[in-house]
């Protein structure tokens, strides 16, 4: 616990303001929404067929959701581990914009929500330079949220491995009933894609 909290008040208390408004923009959801269409349009493009796509579309509600269920609707309530901004145990956190979030942090909904989803379509699209852009950006949510105070260090990492485990399990269940009966047609070998099925 002392590790945990020197570690995020380290980071907390490492700040300008251009990385104020930089993590703050990192932070919110909305920043996002774009990154998310260009996932769907690039998950289309690469299988076409209509009922694979829906599949690989459940596939992601489910890994999100269920993460997101796991840590927001289950573990915290449950954990009951205040925030860094609701703690008084720890230094004052420097707040940006005044946020505080809400009451308990463990474990971090942005970290295992972003990570489920950047694996699952790392998982699937199978393209070196998505996956680092993905990973880049799930290590991007995560700083930002301690750089706001508004995680430990615990709580992300713990958001982490639920992320993955959720998306490691959406991938094993494409793979065994989905992804196998794709058409062949519905790759291209030249962007370093796995063709479905393929092992």
């Amino acid at each position: 616990m002392n590790i945990d909290a020197d570690i995020l008040t380290w980071i907390n208390g490492h700040y300008t303001e251009w990385l104020d408004a930089f993590m703050w923009t990192v932070s919110r959801s909305k920043t996002w929404i774009w990154l998310y269409l260009v996932l769907v349009t690039l998950v289309i493009y690469r299988f076409r067929n209509w009922k694979t796509v829906l599949c690989i579309f459940v596939a992601f509600g489910f890994a999100v959701g269920m993460s997101d269920f796991i840590c927001s609707g289950i573990l915290k309530p449950l954990v009951c581990r205040l925030r860094p901004t609701h703690e008084p145990a720890i230094d004052p956190i420097r707040l940006v914009h005044g946020y505080v979030g809400g009451l308990y942090g463990f474990c971090s909904s942005h970290a295992a929500n972003t990570m489920s989803c950047a694996l699952l379509f790392s998982l699937i699209y199978r393209n070196k330079i998505a996956t680092a852009c993905l990973m880049t950006w799930v290590a991007l949510n995560c700083y930002s949220r301690m750089y706001l105070g508004a995680h430990y260090p615990g709580d992300i990492l713990a958001g982490l491995l639920i992320g993955a485990s959720l998306a490691l399990l959406a991938y094993w269940a494409l793979r065994r009933w989905v992804l196998k009966q794709a058409p062949s047609g519905s790759h291209h070998a030249d962007d370093g894609a796995v063709p479905p099925g393929d092992s």
